[in-house]
């Protein structure tokens, strides 16, 4: 299944993509995608649901973030090796592990506004891993189990807030608006393998990143098993699983967003994303 969130920002309903194109509305079968509502049984009875006596829902409807109260926001740097390479930095013997605010979280055709004063405001197109069930101390082996599905994810990033000022990465992965999530939480059940899924991301029509998951340093299955090693993970909560390279910090020399730009950027089976970049103003 495809679910989804649809209306108006605070006000998203809960939905999905039928196989006919269509958008259909669940309010009322669950309350929203969220919690419960994405553990293995909640998914089962959504399947067995008669999708095509749903309500159709208009498809000039803005999307929202594909999953509602997520609760950790996780992100993994430097998880593929040419994109440490581009960056300077040496491939983690461990997972990189920061945290991105959850007030970052936005829909994903929605604007990305530039923090004021910003000068290295940066993309990444990433696979979002979204988990179903309560996990803590899970085997690699038993990992994928407690996985709902995955999501596109722009892990939208100011460079200069991450690298150049004291402190961790989060300050310049957090600003308002810097976590489009969506258009879809694709169940995994329609992901043959995570770890075979093509990526890109253009800005203004040109192609910056194109890449596979494949080529990750550190897999779905063991990034959910390590992190359950440390902390629960919750239904709900979210895993950015890293950048393939192409991004604005490694070009010769670096480009960055500026206001009036596009991006689009897209996982395969996993929808597209669309967002214009806008000024702040106070």
């Amino acid at each position: 299944m495809k679910l989804l969130r649809y209306g108006a920002p605070g006000q998203e309903k809960p939905g999905l993509l039928h196989t006919d194109g269509t958008l259909r509305s669940l309010a009322g079968v669950i309350e929203d995608v969220s919690g419960k509502a994405l553990s293995g049984a909640s998914l089962d009875g959504l399947r067995r649901h008669e999708i095509d006596k749903l309500p159709v829902v208009d498809p000039a409807t803005r999307l929202g973030p594909c999953v509602a109260g997520v609760g950790k926001f996780m992100c993994i740097g430097l998880n593929y090796s040419d994109h440490a390479a581009e960056s300077g930095m040496d491939v983690p013997a461990e997972p990189v592990l920061f945290m991105k605010a959850t007030s970052a979280i936005v829909g994903p055709n929605d604007d990305v506004v530039i923090p004021k004063g910003s000068e290295k405001s940066d993309w990444e197109v990433e696979l979002g891993v979204v988990i179903g069930e309560t996990a803590k101390y899970v085997s690699e082996q038993e990992a994928l189990n407690y996985v709902a599905g995955y999501c596109v994810v722009n892990d939208l990033s100011e460079r200069e807030y991450q690298l150049e000022r004291c402190g961790q990465w989060v300050k310049g992965k957090s600003c308002d608006t810097f976590a489009p999530l969506g258009p879809y939480l694709v169940t995994k059940d329609e992901v043959a393998d995570p770890q075979n899924l093509d990526m890109w991301l253009e800005v203004d029509g040109r192609r910056y990143q194109d890449g596979n998951t494949r080529t990750m340093v550190f897999g779905v299955a063991k990034l959910v098993s390590y992190l359950s090693g440390f902390m629960s993970l919750h239904p709900g909560d979210i895993i950015s699983t890293g950048t393939p390279p192409g991004v604005g910090l490694g070009q010769k020399p670096p480009v960055y967003l500026r206001p009036g730009q596009q991006m689009r950027l897209s996982i395969a089976g996993l929808g597209e994303q669309t967002q214009r970049t806008v000024a702040w103003d106070a």
